[in-house]
């Protein structure tokens, strides 16, 4: 465990960081108190659904279609879930890695587990898991606090830092090149985003990206 904490606290921590830095100091410039972005951070877990629950908190009317929203957008979870549980031994341990399986901790534990004793995956990945979600948490507070100084391009990088470091990883795959062909896929169907409604846009590139890489693997 204590090895899976030192390895979340290199790369994946600062991409973390970066990222809730970002979302701590939007939810300072909507005016939302610490409280709500630290429990939004803890309990979603996932930036596209944490923007989409503050984009709805802030626009006013009914809570119900952000939160309905933001389910959606971490749907991209269960996939990942379905693919990593078998990496964390059998039993019902193995429910206490769920809550914690995100981008980072998804993509740092299919490089690492495969590569370690079964006894030791599901303690190593919980290790990695809480520090990059202690990193998570602590950063938003930084965030916050340091909203009035951050210029608005800033936050705007800083949110995608954590998606451009999940894509390099990818890219950096060189032992299976079902991931490169991931992301080949989605930067040839990432057009559509700039032509679809903004709602449907990112949902149709990956849907298409994903199947172009899909059919590209299946023919080779």
């Amino acid at each position: 465990m204590r090895a899976g904490f030192r390895a979340a606290l290199g790369a994946p921590s600062i991409a973390m960081a970066a990222t809730f830095l970002g979302f701590g100091a939007a939810v300072a410039a909507a005016g939302l108190g610490l409280g709500w972005g630290l429990a939004a951070g803890a309990f979603v877990y996932g930036m596209p659904g944490q923007l989409i629950l503050l984009a709805g908190v802030t626009a006013g009317g009914s809570i119900w279609p952000a939160v309905a929203s933001a389910v959606a957008a971490n749907a991209r979870f269960l996939p990942m879930a379905v693919s990593l549980a078998p990496w964390l031994g059998g039993g019902r341990a193995r429910w206490l890695a769920l809550p914690f399986i995100a981008v980072t901790p998804w993509a740092g534990g299919m490089r690492a587990l495969p590569g370690l004793p079964p006894e030791e995956r599901l303690r190593w990945f919980m290790g990695f898991a809480l520090g990059c979600w202690g990193t998570a948490l602590l950063a938003c507070a930084a965030g916050f606090a340091l909203a009035p100084a951050l210029p608005g391009w800033l936050l705007a990088l800083l949110v995608f830092s954590n998606p451009l470091y999940f894509g390099l990883l990818l890219a950096m795959d060189r032992a299976n090149p079902t991931t490169r062909r991931a992301v080949l896929g989605g930067a040839l169907a990432s057009p559509l985003v700039l032509v679809l409604p903004a709602a449907w846009g990112l949902l149709a590139a990956g849907l298409l990206g994903g199947t172009l890489a899909f059919l590209w693997g299946a023919r080779r």
